[in-house]
């Protein structure tokens, strides 16, 4: 019995009916869990249910929301953007945005400098990040510092900090579309970390980009002097790991509260 091809207007009554006389509805023929012939009958209920689920899952990251509401959230640019939203209004997006706020706890002091960091280099996922964390304090020396030299060391930051794309995402964007080369090999992998004496090079095909000459013409930042940046070639070296002081941030980044945060 199927009641494939029956006409019924409202979806949740078919659904009801097709799980009141023990079928499920795939992209096929409705099939009978309880059917022996069913590979399904062998899958315990909660299987079952999953089986029928797609996984909205994707490869890569994708930012979820606007950037500049971390900017407006934070209640500074930490970009350095002259179209930042925080220019013009300097309170927290929302209807509740412009309420008096209250001294932050020392919990809400560490958890706002986390989202800073975290939000600056394209708002890395919260478990990829704490990745970074766990890695940093395995390592020798002081773990701040590690935090951020593992930071600097992504791909898309490198990217961004040669000046070859003029924003973080955009940076990740450009090296996930298979535009950069590192020492001769496509990465495209935006969390690829660099080794000092990588070359970075954009691909000989978009070296024209016009989106790639504008961010090489930018005026409102410099490249930093840990790198060794030749525009006319679109190359960049990293010539050494930076320290935390070395970094051209537009605000001040605290990544000992970091650690703290997640030393709990």
């Amino acid at each position: 019995m199927t009641l494939r091809g029956q006409a019924f207007s409202n979806r949740p009554i078919r659904r009801a009916l097709l799980g009141a006389f023990g079928f499920s509805r795939t992209r096929g023929p409705a099939v009978a869990l309880n059917d022996p012939a069913s590979d399904l009958s062998a899958l315990t209920l909660g299987q079952q249910e999953g089986a029928f689920l797609k996984d909205k899952g994707t490869a890569m990251t994708k930012r979820a929301e606007a950037k500049y509401k971390i900017d407006r959230r934070m209640g500074q640019n930490i970009w350095g953007r002259p179209k930042s939203p925080v220019n013009r209004r300097e309170y927290g997006p929302g209807q509740h945005g412009q309420r008096r706020k209250g001294k932050l706890s020392d919990f809400g002091t560490q958890l706002k400098a986390k989202q800073k960091l975290k939000g600056y280099y394209g708002n890395i996922s919260e478990k990829q990040f704490r990745k970074y964390y766990a890695e940093a304090i395995r390592m020798k020396g002081d773990s701040g510092d590690n935090l951020i030299g593992l930071l600097e060391r992504r791909l898309d930051a490198v990217v961004y900090r040669a000046k070859f794309a003029a924003t973080p995402f955009a940076a990740r964007q450009f090296v996930n579309h298979g535009h950069v080369r590192v020492n001769g090999r496509r990465v495209n992998i935006p969390s690829y970390l660099v080794k000092p004496g990588d070359v970075i090079e954009v691909k000989e095909s978009s070296k024209q980009l016009v989106a790639v000459l504008e961010a090489a013409q930018l005026v409102e930042r410099d490249v930093p002097e840990f790198y060794e940046v030749d525009h006319s070639k679109m190359t960049a070296k990293l010539s050494r790991i930076p320290l935390p002081n070395e970094v051209p941030y537009p605000v001040m980044m605290e990544p000992n509260l970091v650690i703290e945060f997640y030393s709990r």
